[in-house]
């Protein structure tokens, strides 16, 4: 037990927030290759690159949201079982919900292939970014099975508290790819494949460094007997699991159709809203680690029965996140122009300073509003925690009608092509109010129940 992290007792703010802190430091390695990678592939290959790149965007994060979901999901009961102090129930959790990851992952794999171009060309990815675009997703794709071994791997961990192991993989990994980046685009010259290429490698190696701390770790090494079939737990797991990956891929169509808006825009404009949204993970790295950190705090309390720490700890976690925001906010408001620009190359100085003005825009109206998404992120979580998986699934509907809705206006009534930056912080304003009202009537019942 001394390598794990019981969260059940002790100060409830140095918990989440140094349980988040290697999170945080991992995330930014992570968002550090995904950046590199688009800036590479900018510089190295082009605009054009760059903007085939962007078109998909949202197909990748849909698929990275199904993966994150299932094994967000599993971790949930871990958690709590962990917090029960039950080890052998966790690791009966665990070699079940690696049964199921098996099995959603052949799925997963083989329909992403089979409906890429269908999905293409709903999203009306341009004639003359196509071929680039769909290499890239494709290699991407095929590397489902190495981002579903990292993130159920990585639940897993953290689950129990291990925030460090994660980050450890993370940087590892980071590195690796930001190494194979340069040698496959600049010495190979492969291209946009070769940053593919190297991503998923990356993955994989992440989740290998997980699986040795899984395997050295007697409370988290499940045997085979552990993974035999049971109804009962596997329909608890998938329960848990299910709500939040239909939320993810709710949420993730919603973006897709902004993307299909955005698509009949140009390249020009592509490439400054690609390069803006490259920079979203960075933004919300904190609000995501935060997330992780009260989704384990809450788990494990309710595992407990410490229902008061449970409120306790979510209404620190959320004035954590404000605070954090603001930081992160300025930062990006003042230097935000310098940032973009790195993304973006073009032999037109005209249409460079075109495409890092539409990036600005865009960063400077998520900034403004990125306290809105921190906080999502907090009663997101704790709800996922508490179990209450179906009140986050909601909140992606009401993410989809929002984000939807915009894009409608703008791509049918003609309204003026940066009105669409306005989809995303509107779609987190209308999840957070739904999830804020549901946590505090959630939590109010605590314990009651």
């Amino acid at each position: 037990m001394q390598s794990l992290k019981s969260m059940t007792a002790g100060s409830p703010a140095k918990l989440i927030f140094f349980f988040a802190l290697p999170l945080m430091v991992g995330n930014v390695f992570q968002q550090l290759y995904t950046v590199v990678d688009t800036i590479i592939v900018g510089r190295g290959v082009g605009m054009t690159a760059l903007a085939a790149l962007g078109t998909v965007d949202w197909l990748n994060w849909m698929i990275l949201g199904i993966v994150m979901g299932f094994t967000q999901g599993f971790s949930v009961r871990m958690s709590q079982k962990f917090g029960e102090g039950d080890m052998a129930a966790l690791r009966r959790s665990i070699g079940l919900a690696a049964r199921l990851t098996i099995i959603i992952t052949v799925i997963t794999a083989i329909a992403a292939q089979v409906f890429l171009p269908l999905l293409l060309s709903l999203l009306r990815v341009p004639a003359d970014l196509r071929p680039m675009a769909e290499l890239y997703i494709r290699i991407l794709f095929a590397g489902i099975p190495c981002l579903m071994f990292y993130n159920f791997t990585s639940c897993v961990v953290r689950a129990v508290g291990d925030s460090k192991t994660p980050l450890a993989a993370m940087v590892t990994a980071s590195v690796t790819n930001i190494v194979l980046d340069c040698v496959t685009v600049f010495g190979l010259g492969w291209g946009i494949a070769g940053a593919a290429l190297a991503t998923v490698f990356a993955q994989a190696l992440a989740g290998s460094i997980c699986t040795l701390k899984i395997l050295r770790t007697p409370e988290l090494r499940f045997s085979r007997a552990d993974m035999k079939p049971d109804r009962t737990i596997a329909g608890e797991l998938l329960k848990l699991g299910y709500p939040i990956s239909v939320q993810w891929t709710i949420i993730h169509i919603g973006g897709m159709i902004v993307q299909s808006v955005v698509n009949g825009f140009g390249t020009v404009f592509i490439a400054g809203f690609t390069a803006t949204n490259k920079l979203y993970g960075l933004l919300e790295i904190c609000g995501v680690s935060y997330g992780s950190a009260v989704m384990t705090y809450v788990g494990q309390n309710i595992g407990a029965g410490e229902y008061s720490r449970v409120k306790k700890g979510v209404n620190i976690a959320c004035l954590i996140s404000a605070a954090t925001s603001a930081v992160i906010s300025t930062v990006m408001i003042v230097f935000g122009r310098q940032i973009t620009m790195l993304f973006i190359s073009s032999e037109s100085a005209a249409e460079e300073a075109a495409a890092g003005e539409v990036a600005y825009q865009y960063l400077f109206l998520m900034s403004a509003f990125l306290w809105v998404l921190y906080l999502l992120y907090a009663y997101r979580c704790a709800l996922q925690g508490m179990g209450k998986t179906l009140i986050p699934t909601l909140s992606g509907i009401a993410e989809f009608i929002m984000r939807v809705g915009i894009a409608m206006l703008v791509g049918i009534a003609g309204l003026p092509e940066n009105w669409i930056f306005a989809a995303e912080f509107s779609a987190w304003t209308g999840a957070t109010v739904l999830l804020c009202i549901s946590y505090y009537v959630c939590a109010g019942k605590l314990g009651k129940e």
